[in-house]
């Protein structure tokens, strides 16, 4: 439909039009069977906290491994790994290793039992905080917050000095729908920087604290 000259779209096709990040989420079961599933619907939660939030289905096999171990990595791939999608996203049975089915090595954590995926940028390693349950016209599903416990990136990526990375090094995945599917794609700088402070009357950033501490290493 349309109506002086803009589309008129179903409301939840709003994920069509917000560009998503391609994120890994691995996890091992209480019996050391390691599972990858990729998410999108993955957001930090407000800018001081160290939390992330994730909304999932309640049948799946990720949600399962949180739950009873109560923790998780965030890997964050670059377009490199964009074949890795749909080979660990496929509904298969809970006792099959994902690392081995999608040809993915894994990276030892250092905080959480869980492994990473070696190859990514990035990983956040979490523990659970908290798994909110709803039901929206009858479909079930989860908001599963974790508190990051390590957090770490590539040094040929990050700017250790301003805490910058260089977005056109890591080319990081990322996702748009349509009707038919999933359409990959990355992200660019546009070379436009504005400060923190620049939305305050005083120009100061109230956060500019957090910055202050050394880098853990």
């Amino acid at each position: 439909m349309e109506t002086g000259g803009n589309m008129i779209l179903e409301n939840f096709k709003r994920e069509s039009l917000i560009p998503l990040p391609v994120v890994f989420i691995s996890t091992i079961s209480e019996d050391g069977i390691r599972n990858i599933a990729p998410y999108s619907c993955v957001m930090p939660v407000l800018r001081p906290l160290d939390l992330v939030c994730v909304a999932s289905a309640k049948m799946r096999d990720t949600y399962a491994n949180i739950k009873s171990t109560q923790e998780f990595v965030l890997n964050m791939p670059g377009v490199d790994m964009a074949d890795k999608v749909i080979p660990t996203a496929m509904h298969v049975p809970f006792n099959v290793d994902e690392f081995e089915l999608a040809g993915l090595k894994e990276r030892p954590s250092k905080k959480v039992k869980a492994p990473g995926i070696d190859g990514c940028y990035a990983w956040m390693e979490c523990k659970l905080h908290s798994i909110h349950e709803e039901v929206y016209g009858g479909f079930p599903y989860l908001l599963i917050l974790g508190k990051v416990v390590h957090l770490e990136v590539e040094d040929n990526i990050y700017n250790k000095e301003d805490g910058s990375w260089d977005i056109e090094k890591a080319k990081p995945l990322m996702m748009t729908g349509s009707d038919r599917g999933m359409h990959f794609s990355t992200a660019s700088d546009i070379g436009k920087f504005e400060t923190f402070g620049a939305m305050f009357e005083d120009g100061k950033d109230p956060l500019s604290w957090m910055h202050k501490e050394k880098e853990v290493q």
